[in-house]
């Protein structure tokens, strides 16, 4: 599938939105052929650095490993199921950690939440800049944990990304899966509105 059939993946929404949203999907075909520069790659880190969260905190570590490399390998050997298929095609993956206490031990409830937005917020500028990531929650987390020795981080997702590949050089069912039409639920069912 190449970048331009990519937007035809748009989603059918029910009111305008960005197109930095409307057209973002997780792909698992990633090209393995090429790279992502330093200054895209570091403006997706700083749009995960400047979004919102609680108190200020910042609760979130990454580990930011290009494909070739020993940390890159490492986070392969930890995912799970079918991860292990396509996301080595991937040009980063990015293990996203949040800090879940503090430095006295204290819980800092929002963590993963704030987390989540950050992620969200590398997505989308990841996107506006021509890359596909896609947000696996399939790998080991203490396995990672131990390997970058994150202390009282703890990992809660891993993201590929990189350049759409060819949807066939998956195998299947993950090609079926890369072309199916994007679904999601109505949003008067998924948000209560009250007048």
């Amino acid at each position: 599938m190449s970048l331009a059939e990519s937007t035809l993946r748009s989603a059918d929404t029910s009111a305008p939105l960005l197109p930095a949203l409307a057209d973002r999907w997780s792909p698992r075909a990633f090209d393995p052929s090429i790279g992502i520069d330093d200054l895209t790659l570091r403006s997706a880190l700083e749009a995960a650095r400047w979004s919102p969260s609680a108190g200020n905190t910042q609760p979130w570590r990454f580990i930011v490993a290009r494909r070739g490399s020993e940390a890159f390998n490492t986070i392969v050997e930890r995912l799970a199921g079918f991860n292990t298929v396509w996301a080595a095609s991937a040009a980063v993956l990015i293990v996203a950690a949040a800090e879940v206490v503090d430095e006295e031990g204290k819980e800092l409830r929002w963590a993963t939440y704030d987390l989540g937005q950050a992620v969200a917020h590398l997505t989308i500028q990841a996107h506006h800049d021509g890359l596909h990531a896609h947000q696996m929650g399939g790998f080991d987390a203490e396995a990672l944990r131990e390997a970058f020795d994150l202390g009282r981080y703890v990992p809660v997702s891993v993201t590929a990304l990189g350049t759409l590949g060819d949807a066939d050089a998956l195998p299947e069912p993950l090609r079926t899966r890369e072309s199916a039409p994007r679904t999601r639920r109505p949003l008067d069912e998924i948000a209560v509105v009250h007048a």
